[in-house]
């Protein structure tokens, strides 16, 4: 079963959100701190971080841009008791897979640690694949997108939407259907969620990021023949 990192500096969170947890199965691990929390991903074996983002000694935030500089890739979701829509995209823009505001539901957090799981925990070897396209090297298997020979830095998040991208390839795709699909549940959403992600992806892509064509008024295409 996952292990997942619950990081809040409040110990009657910490304890709500692992009683949950671990009612569903899962294994937990605690950090009061970002500072803790890098310590405890330094070790290995955490495949899903719940990170609070209004902490002392060092922030929620500045936490995720540390994991991401270290090339910690485990997947992130964001606690905030801010509902503003500019500290969601921060948190997105940062690396974040999801994000839930304070207060919760800890079934609905739960529900959202599962869909996370589903979509970045290793698949069955039967299930992998690889897609060329130019300059372009997407692996399923090792979840390893490489551009030009050199490996693009992708994010779980930003790796399964060029993934179900380039599985359509040549289809528009509309925004919400992207984010059904991609989120792999009922996301309660907007459109800029998805806007942020094809943006962090297309940065990531460098000349092969052409490759995903904006269909005005519907949402996003993966169209490798583009000129």
């Amino acid at each position: 079963m996952a292990k997942i990192l619950i990081v809040d500096d409040e110990p009657r969170i910490r304890d709500l959100i692992r009683e949950h947890l671990q009612y569903a199965g899962f294994t937990c691990e605690e950090a009061g701190d970002g500072t803790a929390a890098l310590s405890a991903l330094s070790q290995g074996g955490i495949d899903l971080v719940i990170l609070d983002i209004m902490m002392p000694f060092m922030d929620g935030m500045t936490c995720l841009r540390e994991m991401r500089t270290r090339k910690i890739m485990t997947p992130v979701i964001m606690l905030t008791a801010r509902s503003e829509e500019y500290d969601k995209l921060a948190g997105l823009e940062s690396g974040a897979d999801d994000y839930v505001v304070k207060p919760f539901s800890p079934r609905e957090l739960v529900a959202r640690v599962k869909a996370v799981l589903a979509r970045t925990m290793p698949k069955p070897a039967e299930d992998s694949g690889s897609y060329t396209f130019g300059d372009l090297h997407i692996d399923t298997a090792s979840h390893s997108v490489k551009v030009a020979g050199q490996e693009a830095p992708l994010t779980p998040k930003e790796f399964d939407l060029l993934v179900f991208l380039v599985s359509n390839k040549g289809i528009a795709l509309s925004r919400e259907k992207i984010l059904q699909k991609v989120w792999n549940y009922d996301y309660y959403g907007e459109d800029r969620t998805v806007d942020t992600h094809v943006k962090m992806l297309r940065s990531h892509l460098g000349p092969c990021r052409k490759y995903i064509t904006t269909v005005w008024g519907i949402g996003y295409k993966f169209d490798p023949d583009t000129l």
